[in-house]
Order: C-alpha cells, then structure tokens, then sequence
C-alpha cells in the first residue's frame, strides 16, 4: 500500500471517530444488558462547563468565617444561627456544651472526651487535633485511652503486651474472636487476661508530634471479674507512683498510678485473672481525647454492649463529652431512602444508650465525610450521600446530641475528588479517607467550631 493510500485511511479513521465523538449520547448506547460508551463530545462540554470544589478557595472560606468580627455580639450570633461551619444544636441552645465546658474548668480529676469513629479516625487522625487544641486550653498530657492489644498502631504511643491475654471485639470480620457474652466495656472490646502478663508502654519518639503527648504522667487500668488474687504493679525506672483505686459495687475498678511527674515510659506487671477494658496514659488533670476506631463499624453496635458495664466505665473515667462519628461504612448498602431511614433509627437507639449509660455527658455526632465512587467513567459523590448526612443530622438533633456536617465543610457535593487531587494529597485514591493532613485540616476546623461555643460561654461568664 502506498503512503498517499495510508494517510487516507488513517484520515478516514480519524473521521469515523470525530464522527462518533460528536454524536454519541454522553450516557451511551443501551445494547441488551450492557451499555456501550464511547468518549462523547457532550460530556466533554458538560464536565468542562461543571463548577468544580476548589480545596483551597473551601479552606480559606473556612478560616474567613471563624475570623472574629468588630461586633462580637453579632459575629457570635451570626455564627450560631448562620455559619455553615458552626455544631447544630438540639433547639439552637448556644448553652448546650455548657457542663462540658464547666467540667473542663472545675474539675480537679481528668475528664475524658471519648472519640468513637470507623477507619477514618485510625491512628488518632482528627482526634489528635481536637486533643491538641482542648489540651492548650485546658491542660492536660498523654493520648488517652487505648486496649491492651490491637492491630492498629497508635500515632502517640507505642504499646506491647505479652502473657495470657485473649481479645473479643464487637466489631470487624469474621476472623475476629467474639466473646460468649456481652461485657466489652468502653471500647467495644475486651482483653481476657489468664494467669498474668506484662504491658509496656512509651511515648511516641515523632518529632511532628505535640510535646505533651509525648508524656504522660499517670497510668490507668479499666478491669472486671478479678479473680481474688489478683494484682497489678507499674513501674518507669526508678520511680514509685502513688496508687489509688476506686471500685463500685459491680466489681468494676479503676486502678490509677501517679508518678508525681511526666515519665516516658511506663510497665505494668499484672497477675491472676480479670476482664481488662482499657488502658489509659494521662496527665493529673485537664483533658484527656480518647481515640477509639472501629474498622468496618457502622455505629450500630453499642446498644448490644452490656448497659451497666458501659454506664460504671463511665463513671470511673468521667466522660465529659462522647463524639460518635459514623455513617460511611452504611453508603454502600444505602440504595433507598427506607434503608436511609431504618438506618438513622439504629443510630437513635444508639444515641439514647449513651445517654443512658453517660447522663452526664453531651453527645456530638459526626456524619460522613464526602465519598466518591465511579459513575460512568467519572468519580462522583456515592448516590444518596446527602440524603443521608440531612438524615443522620436530623437524627441527632432529635435526640438530643449536637451534630457537626463534615460533608458541607469540605465543599459538599463532588469534593472528595477535589481533595485527593490536591498537592499535597488531602485524601487517598480510594476517596473516602483522608490523609494525615487532610486530617488535620479537618480536626483543626472541628476544634475551632467547637471553641467558639466555649469563648462565649467565657463572655456570658465575665458579664
């Protein structure tokens, strides 16, 4: 074949394809069970012409709206009734956090926040930063809370743990052990501990991490069911803590050690039996943020969880405020508003059990965050999203727990695309979670927004 012949082949070729590409329906042809696409000069046009999130313009829009105005009065009025970024709360009380901000100033013993999420708050990501902003105003070390064994690492604290413990979770898959009964305490798991063990544990050596995580300076132990000869002893070098335990009539304890100044690196020697709830590694005083994932959790599991468990782990630790933060584990599943609906009855119930279990503490929910799946060779918001963050929101309100919209203040709809695109990364290619510092772009936004309510619960004071 001759070159002139070639190049009038490949010409016609490329017509035959201008051809298709101008005329072919965006959403494609329909041909029996299958749909045949083919790149379309319509869709082109369409997405060219959408208006795309742009991350930085979100953020920067985001901070604007926490800048204080001249007028205090209306800019905090304008903030509770009109901004975007503001909590909702249960009758747009601006007093609703009000105990928890008396906690926080009056008591002498550490209360907890207690930060319960799915996979997009493992390894402490928004809860660090909602720890790091509490603990400057308030004061407070360490990390918090953590389970004796686990497979995901802390961000804050390297533990290890050998001897005879055996986990039960209630939440993850089939290869995860569950127990023959109820009693999974606080963290929605428990440690059987047979015969004794040793746990030792050490503040995290990340240079980017916040100093007063990286000490702490007393050490507790949640457990049930000790056997009679049952002890625990924590060592850190050289010194000896002062020791103190406070147990309810239930048997459940709380056996708390104080070294009378931050340490690094604490061991606890445990023997005999018990049921072990949790650990935790605080300060004396102030805050302490409490980061607890569950993998895989859609937030439905707490209400199976023994009630007076839960409500004596409370007491003993001093819930001052727990955030539920659930909702995108249950899109995949979410295909009408019925299953939206029974959904956001489970997460009442739930809401209702704390509230029960925890009189004493506020509840914040926090819905999903933006969630992109592939839709016709496009990554768009998953179908029915919004319809479940109005849902989940409307829920909470309800039942009286504040509520934090973390899908509109990353942009709304088509934005998770936006922030995996950012540079640096702001989420992961799989679009539903963030980076570390997507992350933290969003703790920082729920600190301030939460803040806010405290800086005029100190104005209503001063007057």
């Amino acid at each position: 074949m001759r070159a002139r012949q070639v190049l009038i082949f490949l010409l016609g070729v490329f017509a035959l394809i201008g051809v298709g590409w101008l005329a072919f329906p965006a959403d494609g042809v329909q041909a029996g069970p299958l749909t045949l696409r083919f790149p379309s000069y319509r869709k082109m046009v369409a997405e060219a012409s959408e208006t795309k999130v742009n991350v930085d313009s979100v953020l920067t829009a985001v901070e604007e709206r926490f800048r204080m105005q001249d007028d205090t009065l209306n800019y905090y009025h304008d903030f509770f009734y009109n901004n975007p970024d503001r909590i909702f709360l249960p009758g747009d009380d601006y007093t609703f956090f009000d105990p928890v901000f008396k906690k926080f100033e009056e008591d002498s013993s550490i209360v907890r926040v207690i930060h319960y999420g799915d996979s997009q708050i493992e390894m402490d990501r928004m809860s660090s930063d909602l720890r790091d902003a509490l603990q400057k105003r308030f004061g407070g070390i360490g990390t918090g809370m953590f389970p004796v064994l686990s497979n995901v690492p802390s961000a804050n604290i390297y533990r290890s743990a050998s001897g005879g413990f055996t986990q039960y979770t209630m939440y993850g898959d089939s290869t995860t052990q569950r127990a023959g009964h109820n009693r999974y305490g606080i963290m929605a798991q428990v440690v059987q501990m047979a015969g004794g063990g040793t746990i030792s544990l050490r503040g995290t050596r990340n240079k980017t991490a916040p100093q007063r995580t990286k000490t702490f300076q007393t050490v507790t132990l949640l457990y049930g069911r000790a056997s009679g000869g049952f002890k625990a002893r924590a060592v850190s070098d050289t010194l000896k803590p002062q020791t103190s335990i406070e147990r309810l009539e239930s048997g459940t304890t709380l056996m708390r050690w104080d070294f009378g100044k931050p340490v690094d690196r604490v061991r606890i020697n445990l023997s005999g039996n018990a049921e072990i709830y949790g650990i935790t590694a605080d300060g004396a005083e102030g805050v302490a943020v409490d980061n607890i994932p569950l993998r895989g959790c859609s937030g439905t599991i707490f209400s199976r969880i023994s009630k007076p468990l839960m409500a004596d782990c409370m007491q003993l630790e001093n819930a001052g405020l727990i955030i539920l933060q659930f909702g995108g584990n249950y899109m995949p599943v979410a295909h009408s508003s019925k299953v939206i609906s029974s959904y956001c009855t489970k997460i009442a119930e739930q809401i209702q059990y704390f509230h029960e279990a925890a009189p004493d503490a506020k509840i914040l929910f926090i819905g999903p965050s933006d969630m992109g799946t592939s839709r016709n060779g496009r990554i768009v918001t998953r179908p029915r999203l919004p319809e479940m963050v109005d849902s989940l929101k409307a829920t909470a309100l309800r039942n009286d727990a504040a509520y934090w919209d973390l899908f509109r203040m990353m942009g709304g709809e088509n934005s998770m695309v936006q922030w995996v695109k950012h540079v640096p990364p702001y989420a992961g290619a799989d679009y539903t979670h963030f980076t570390p510092a997507g992350a933290q772009k969003v703790g920082q936004a729920l600190s301030r927004s939460f803040l806010t309510y405290y800086d005029y619960y100190r104005l209503r004071k001063e007057k």
